[in-house]
């Protein structure tokens, strides 16, 4: 097992994580290995340091808080399929002729098998992070040394993790097992899936907690603080489609966050912890993400595994700033580029940012009764006057509703946004000519799940 230490450094302003052995991790890593399989609940050896030796202070809280927030850099979570399945499965990116991985050209094709290891890999890297979060989670009412405020502090990010995590869980997979205890060993290994409004249920729970304990802001954007769990919120009840709530929260962010927006688009990403970002995974040479490596063509010593499709590209008007900054050429082929470091993979993954929220408000309040279209039509401005575009030209409900979609692809092409999106509105099917089948909206449950959790059952259509 390849085991990390949990040492805090400071880099760019960003708490790091580097190699070397350190006890907790044994707590925290999947132990996978032991059954060959990919049950959620088969998550910590029995034999590694139990949790009592690892958290016994502040301090071991604290490198747990931190383990957590690692956990996200796995190459099967933000570190590489899950930034770039969404999109893979939307109209956005398609899997290249020259490109090799099979479990890339299922996602692609809307073909994917049970078996694809790359959808194991995400199932896995997800409930390996609820479950670090939760065998720190579980310790800290015991620290004798932490006052009650630094408790909810530590449990406010990790009540953040654990939701967005499970909110990236139920928008891949539909039902799914709720984990809000740490699993140790290999005995009661089956779990049944909780319904999606039970998700939810505990997604709000806990991101309600985090907004009502954490700080203002940290120091660094790679820590959740009580504007990323509200503009996470904000994200949630879209979906949800509880629209005067994600109207209030995204209101809250625009107005009372801090952020900024910038004037040039492509300085978002120029940068890690931009002044308009809220909340980002946190990448080094060390612990490195392999995004620019799966997006640049083999020319430039990539991958080429994905590629923006014609409709993205033909998307962006001649005029629009943002395509310059999203979209790059080799010579001949298109390539995605907003994530760019392909020498040490050290960019941040974006997960939260402002311009995010201003579509949300412009979105919800479309959606609410006796909306004010000049209100709506002014959001969708500040984004659409910042990429060199005129003002909108929609002024009814439906049409604004249209527009922002279409704003929304554009801002945050190749930002794991576009799937989603058309999934919560109803339009994908209508929208990719491969779907032909509303039940393939949802990822199948990993095959391993299915055979080692006698509880868990197969999304229909699989």
């Amino acid at each position: 097992m390849n085991v990390k230490k949990l040492d805090i450094k400071a880099k760019n302003g960003k708490h790091m994580v580097s190699n070397g052995i350190n006890i907790l991790i044994g707590l925290v890593l999947l132990a996978m290995p032991l059954l060959n399989s990919c049950n959620v609940l088969n998550v910590e050896s029995e034999d590694s340091i139990p949790a009592s030796e690892a958290f016994k202070n502040k301090k071991g809280i604290e490198q747990g808080v931190l383990g957590s927030y690692d956990a996200m850099q796995s190459l099967s979570y933000y570190g590489r399929t899950f930034s770039l399945f969404p999109d893979l499965s939307s109209d956005d990116l398609k899997h290249p002729t020259e490109a090799t991985s099979s479990e890339y050209a299922q996602v692609d094709g809307h073909v994917i098998l049970p078996e694809n290891s790359a959808v194991e890999g995400t199932w896995d890297a997800i409930y390996n992070t609820i479950n670090t979060a939760n065998s720190v989670i579980v310790k800290v009412p015991d620290m004798t040394d932490m006052t009650d405020e630094e408790k909810n502090s530590a449990l406010g990010e990790l009540y953040f993790i654990r939701a967005l995590c499970h909110f990236n869980l139920v928008n891949l997979f539909g039902a799914v097992p709720i984990k809000t205890s740490p699993t140790v060993g290999v005995a009661n290994l089956n779990a049944k899936r909780d319904d999606v409004e039970s998700v939810y249920t505990q997604i709000i729970t806990d991101l309600t907690f985090a907004e009502e304990n954490l700080t203002a802001s940290f120091s660094t954007k790679t820590r959740a603080s009580k504007y990323a769990a509200k503009a996470l919120l904000a994200r949630v009840y879209l979906y949800q489609e509880n629209y005067e709530a994600a109207y209030q929260e995204a209101n809250k962010v625009i107005l009372e966050g801090g952020y900024t927006f910038l004037d040039n688009y492509a300085d978002i990403f120029a940068d890690d912890g931009s002044a308009e970002t809220i909340f980002e995974v946190d990448f080094a040479a060390d612990d490195r993400n392999r995004i620019a490596e799966y997006n640049f063509p083999k020319t430039l010593n990539g991958r080429y595994e994905v590629a923006p499709t014609t409709s993205i590209i033909n998307a962006f008007s001649a005029e629009d700033k943002r395509k310059n900054a999203t979209i790059a050429y080799d010579g001949v082929n298109a390539y995605a580029k907003k994530y760019d470091d392909l020498s040490t993979g050290a960019d941040n993954v974006i997960v939260l940012r402002l311009a995010e929220m201003y579509l949300i408000r412009a979105e919800a309040e479309a959606h609410l009764g006796n909306p004010v279209i000049k209100n709506i039509q002014d959001d969708i401005n500040i984004i659409r006057s910042r990429a060199g575009l005129s003002n909108t030209t929609a002024a009814t409900t439906s049409a604004l509703i249209a527009a922002i979609e279409e704003e929304r692809r554009l801002e945050f092409a190749f930002e794991g946004h576009r799937w989603f999106d058309l999934i919560r509105t109803g339009r994908a099917v209508s929208v990719i000519d491969e779907l032909d089948d509303a039940r393939m909206t949802l990822y199948p449950i990993p095959s391993g799940e299915v055979l080692t959790n006698n509880l868990m059952k197969q999304n229909p259509g699989y």
